[in-house]
């Protein structure tokens, strides 16, 4: 069982609050998720992150194939971090960790996302192909709207 991990660390110039703020809201979730990937929230943004969340929604991430993908918020420490993790879409294991932490001019965020691919040794294949390439630049979209929505951090 071959399990991936993705992680990223960035910095942005504004306070804990509002990172917060933004971030434990699936609301914007469509902001920093590329637009050719269709996503729309059905069910579950209508409150602040909590445990025990169900969000669901649909995204096309690839060949144009619109998918149903459904997470829960299963842990939620305010201001420090949650976690969502795959209940029903198209990987067989998505487990998400948000770590959000105040440093000098801003707080820093990481991203660590453990996944596996379906269909064992054909994901295994796929993975340098498809999944690997197509989840960096997702997550490069990411930061890189967070920075236009925020702005650049600046070492001090």
């Amino acid at each position: 069982m071959k399990i991936y991990r993705l992680k990223t660390i960035q910095k942005l110039p504004i306070t804990i609050s509002k990172a917060w703020e933004f971030l434990s809201d699936p609301k914007n979730l469509k902001t920093i998720t590329p637009p050719y990937m269709g996503f729309k929230i059905l069910e579950g943004n209508e409150s602040k992150m909590y445990a025990g969340q169900i969000i669901k929604y649909t995204v096309t991430p690839v060949f144009g194939i619109r998918t149903g993908w459904v997470t829960e918020i299963t842990h939620v420490d305010y201001q420090k971090y949650f976690v969502d993790e795959q209940r029903f879409g198209p990987y067989a294991l998505w487990h998400h960790k948000h770590f959000i932490k105040e440093i000098k001019g801003g707080v820093e965020m990481i991203d660590i996302v453990d996944y596996k691919l379906p269909f064992g040794f054909l994901g295994r294949l796929a993975h340098p192909i498809l999944v690997k390439g197509k989840l960096k630049e997702i997550f490069d979209f990411r930061y890189n709207k967070l920075i236009e929505l925020f702005g650049v951090f600046k070492d001090q």
